[in-house]
């Protein structure tokens, strides 16, 4: 009951999930999340935090910088259905569609340089 309950508390807020769909064919570090949802660099890392308790991502640290990406399959298998569930119910989101166009200008920008500004 554990599992689940933090999952759904995960997915009940609407920046956590837009940094789940950011991630869904990607790593980001926290400096292109931030930029992405334009919130306080703390109000981000507390989101992804949440994100990692429910096993729903997974972190790898470069230096001074952490990059984020979705759980690896078949470590949590409620995890794996949840994404699941969340990458098909909103397939076609506007909000998301508008996050995937503002996501590609900011990978155009190195990834250095836009995390000095945080």
């Amino acid at each position: 009951m554990f599992d689940f309950m933090t999952i759904i508390k995960a997915l009940a807020d609407e920046n956590r999930v837009r940094i789940l769909m950011s991630l869904k064919e990607r790593e980001l570090c926290v400096c292109q999340v931030t930029e992405l949802l334009g919130l306080a660099p703390s109000t981000v890392s507390k989101h992804l935090a949440i994100l990692k308790q429910a096993r729903l991502l997974e972190y790898r640290k470069n230096g001074r910088w952490i990059y984020y990406r979705l759980a690896d399959k078949g470590k949590s298998e409620m995890a794996d259905e949840a994404l699941a569930w969340v990458q098909k119910a909103l397939a076609n989101d506007k909000q998301l569609k508008d996050d995937e166009d503002r996501l590609e200008a900011i990978l155009k920008v190195d990834a250095e340089q836009l995390c000095r500004k945080y």
